[in-house]
């Protein structure tokens, strides 16, 4: 029976095992969003995170690298429930699978974030961030209203901002929930009320900082369009410098907090009271200024004050002199149209041309060329003779005509040699006149 048995396998290294094995993983498994518990968090001096992912039957490595991890807004620990958005894949050096995560966020965020990002969308498409819309604060508000729970502290921090840097200013409070179940709806009827009532020329809604979840009911639609419909300028101070919400896009302008909005919509009295005292030093110093100009110029005025006659006879010496000016000129400008009228006379006899001169001198040009031409042929006539007698001395009929032929095999050739020619071969003569054909008897070597 023939051999059956099949040849034995390709032996590769462990190393193009695991290049292999994670080709394969990354080209099967795409981006994926993976939900867990994070375990064992560690972040090294590089910058990268290195973590476990885990549920209740299973886990997984995973690793963060540095110019991923910076992108976080917030800091991982052990114990958060988070999604990541990652890449599975195989360490190579090791053999161990492990997931390179490219984004991180809390559990249950995902869909609040996909909410914000949705309504951030259409409210712009609408035109509600357009910069254009933003209307400018009053520099000097009579009244400032705020929206947000009294119980809040950044009231308490709004008010005492407000009382520092302008203590007569009032303040209209316009209570609302600022985070729980109907917020939205009494946030936006609070901000409606403040824009009929025109109480204030300035409305700021604050609260703050917090999670994604405290900070929502000023993500939501009422209040955007709440902001949008409101008749007064709108400042926003939510949270913390990094927290953002629909209502800092929509409100004409955004504090990074909410004493940030407090300072922002008040004239800081220190200030004011510094440009006043300024004011005044710069008003004193124009009067006083602007009286010893006056002064000056009275004494330069008292000066020019002189006797009518004495006047009329200053007036008739300055006629005299100004006559004399113009005689003078009058004279000097004669004498000097004078001068240059005779030397373009001058000028122009010498340029003008001499025709007899010019006559000569076009004969002499005109012999010269015709003597040149001349020569030029003679010389022309030699070369060309020379040149026809070297042509002749080269000629093959003038050696023809002196007895000898040219003799040419079957194929052509010239022969010059015996050699060349064997007993029987046709040749061909060719002499000054006329040819013949001949056949070899015999050859001498």
């Amino acid at each position: 029976m023939p051999d059956l048995a099949l040849p034995p396998p390709q032996v590769i290294s462990v190393s193009e095992l695991n290049r292999i094995a994670r080709e394969t993983l990354e080209r099967n498994l795409p981006l994926l969003w993976v939900a867990g518990e994070i375990s064992n968090f560690k972040r090294y001096d590089s910058g990268h995170c290195y973590f476990t992912l885990k549920d209740s039957q299973a886990q997984v490595d995973c690793v963060m690298f540095r110019h991923r991890a910076q992108l976080q807004g917030w800091a991982p620990r052990d114990g958060l429930q988070v999604e990541v958005r990652a890449l599975p894949t195989l360490y190579e050096a090791r053999g161990k699978f492990q997931l390179n995560v490219e984004v991180m966020r809390r559990a249950g965020l995902g869909a609040l974030y996909e909410a914000f990002e949705r309504l951030k969308a259409k409210l712009e498409q609408e035109g509600l961030f357009d910069p254009a819309r933003k209307r400018p604060l009053p520099r000097f508000p009579r009244a400032i209203g705020v929206v947000t729970s009294p119980q809040a502290a950044a009231l308490r921090d709004v008010l005492t901002t407000l009382r520092r840097r302008m203590p007569g200013l009032p303040v209209v409070v316009y209570p609302a929930p600022v985070q729980g179940e109907g917020a939205a709806e009494r946030l936006a009827a609070a901000i409606a009320l403040a824009g009929e009532r025109r109480e204030c020329d300035v409305l700021i809604i604050c609260r703050g900082g917090g999670s994604i979840e405290d900070l929502w009911a000023f993500n939501e639609e009422v209040v955007a369009r709440a902001i949008l419909a409101c008749s007064i300028p709108v400042v926003s101070g939510i949270g913390h410098e990094t927290d953002f919400t629909i209502a800092d896009f929509v409100a004409d302008v955004r504090a990074p907090t909410p004493t940030g909005a407090a300072e922002l919509t008040s004239p800081g009295r220190q200030e004011l009271s510094k440009q006043l005292t300024y004011l005044a030093h710069r008003l004193l110093r124009n009067a006083v200024r602007g009286l010893e100009s006056r002064m000056q110029r009275l004494d330069y005025l008292s000066r020019r004050l002189v006797h009518p006659g004495e006047r009329i006879r200053n007036q008739l010496a300055e006629l005299r002199y100004r006559a004399t000016r113009l005689t003078g000129a009058w004279e000097r400008m004669l004498e000097d149209c004078g001068w240059r009228l005779r030397e373009a006379g001058l000028r122009l006899a010498a340029r003008a041309p001499g025709v007899a001169e010019f006559h000569r001198h076009c004969t002499e040009l005109a012999r010269r060329l015709r003597e040149g031409e001349r020569r030029r042929l003679e010389a022309a006539a030699a070369l060309l003779a020379r040149l026809e007698a070297h042509l002749k001395h080269l000629n093959p009929r003038s050696v023809l005509e002196r007895g000898y032929s040219i003799t040419v095999d079957r194929q052509g050739n010239i022969v010059r040699d015996a050699a060349q020619l064997a007993v029987g071969d046709d040749l061909r003569m060719t002499f000054s006149k006329g040819w013949a054909e001949a056949e070899v008897k015999r050859k001498a070597p």
